[in-house]
């Protein structure tokens, strides 16, 4: 048997010092889709997932509500880990910072950074942004405040720390970017280049003092500091697939192509781009095959955030309407890779119109046909997948896709309506059968491709299929 090929995807780890909102269910839902999808086409996937747990942010939340560090994230991680459930995904892994060995994991990286001769100590006065978990230079500012978090001050820091020498690694980052799909969008990609052809990249600290802030991994050889929380989680992209002991998995999933990806924030295309980059450079590893970036959800044209107190949580939508009319918005009617904006009145109008008044009703309506004048069901042989479909997930654009998918869903519609099958099964039973069972041929060929958005709603139409029966109405209209 041929050795299926691997695949490699990973999210960013939400920082879990808040419930999860709708901003993060739309990158681990793009990254789901892509894991199904590819699984569809024979490959050997591997999914991670996890929590960021450490950092002083989680620190000073713990002391708010009077736990501990470990109480507090073992309660938020649960919550993200819910949304396996909530969301229908397939993760592999749901790795946590606070694991056992992914502290191993970090503690191994830093002792290869240092063995390089990458990491140093001095002292040095920063701004920092505690929303970012990060220093910013004064060019990022606007009106002198993190263009993220503008409701945080920002916090003036002098101490000792560790550094990284990211400063020696420009020539090899600037390489990298040369490769056109490195960081997708293009424009993205065109980010890192500017900054490192105008800029350049500073080194930058990855140590605290333990005694300000103690919530973090330790420092090997040194117990006066812990780990900076971003040098600490972006190793979690590897000790999830159990670097460094695990050679074989680490080599066969992390390498360094297109089929190793990672899906992040606009927010976080330097650390991911460039930051972690380099420490895997030092660390003699190869770089991240492909990164894809999203844009925000927003509100009213804000950005949607925890910090700003305007997020929407999935959990809601999911009760009210069911996962995978959750989802279907998300991919159709979020842009894959920017800014999209959302509202309840929006969701509401688009799940009338596209699934209960559009795929809901032309499930109920051919199925009402079969059901009543076939005598069996079939499972159909598996189709070929579309070359317009599959030419737009290639490149993650799961909107162009699903576009596609309900192109056919309107051609059935105008099908029935068209050919009259209801009218034809009376006066040539023979004929309105066939017109019929070609009708529930095509809606099998629509649950196939609706398996990587929608799955739920693809194993219902598949059964009633099989089973010739009309389901339950499976999107009620919502006044």
């Amino acid at each position: 048997m041929e050795e299926k090929k691997p695949f490699y995807l990973t999210t960013t780890i939400p920082y879990v010092n808040a419930a999860p909102h709708i901003g993060f269910a739309l990158e681990i839902v793009q990254a789901d889709t892509i894991a199904r999808y590819k699984r569809l086409r024979g490959y050997d996937v591997f999914f991670n997932f996890g929590s960021d747990e450490h950092g002083q942010k989680i620190w000073q939340k713990a002391n708010e509500s009077r736990q501990t560090p470990q109480e507090y994230v073992d309660e938020y991680a649960a919550k993200f880990s819910a949304l396996k459930e909530q969301l229908n995904l397939t993760y592999d892994a749901f790795v946590r910072t606070t694991d056992p060995h992914h502290k191993a994991a970090a503690q191994e990286m830093w002792r290869r950074c240092k063995a390089a001769g990458d990491i140093y100590k001095k002292n040095y006065e920063i701004k920092y942004c505690v929303g970012c978990e990060l220093e910013k230079v004064d060019s990022e500012l606007v009106n002198g405040k993190c263009p993220l978090h503008p409701n945080l001050e920002l916090e003036i820091r002098i101490e000792e720390n560790y550094f990284f020498r990211i400063s020696k690694y420009q020539d090899r980052l600037r390489q990298l970017y040369e490769r056109t799909d490195f960081v997708v969008p293009d424009h993205r990609l065109n980010e890192m280049r500017s900054f490192a052809d105008k800029k350049g990249f500073e080194d930058f600290s990855i140590s605290r003092l333990k005694a300000k802030m103690s919530w973090g991994v330790e420092v090997p050889d040194d117990p006066e500091h812990v780990m900076y929380v971003w040098f600490d989680a972006l190793v979690n992209y590897i000790s999830t697939l159990g670097w460094p002991e695990d050679a074989a998995k680490f080599s066969h999933f992390w390498n360094g192509t297109k089929d190793c990806i990672q899906l992040a924030g606009k927010d976080q295309v330097r650390q991911q781009a460039a930051m972690w980059q380099a420490i895997l450079m030092s660390a003699e590893l190869p770089p991240t095959g492909q990164i894809l970036i999203h844009g925000f959800i927003t509100s009213s044209g804000e950005k949607m955030s925890k910090s700003l107190g305007n997020v929407i949580e999935p959990t809601a939508l999911v009760e009210a309407y069911g996962t995978d009319a959750l989802r279907y918005f998300l991919l159709r009617h979020i842009h894959p890779t920017e800014d999209s904006d959302f509202t309840i009145e929006k969701f509401k109008e688009v799940y009338n119109a596209d699934l209960a008044n559009g795929l809901g009703n032309l499930i109920a309506r051919i199925m009402r046909l079969s059901e009543t004048h076939l005598e069996k069901g079939t499972r159909p042989a598996l189709h070929d997948f579309p070359s317009a479909y599959t030419e737009a997930l290639d490149v993650y654009r799961y909107n162009d896709a699903l576009v596609f998918v309900w192109g056919e869903v309107q051609f059935l519609d105008r099908m029935i309506t068209e050919s009259a099958p209801f009218k034809v099964v009376k006066t040539d039973p023979k004929a309105g059968r066939e017109l019929i069972f070609k009708l529930t041929q095509d809606l099998y060929h629509i649950a196939e491709l609706l398996a990587p958005f929608m799955p739920e709603t693809a194993e219902k139409i598949k059964t009633a299929v099989v089973e010739n029966k009309k389901p339950e109405n499976l999107f009620l209209r919502k006044e």
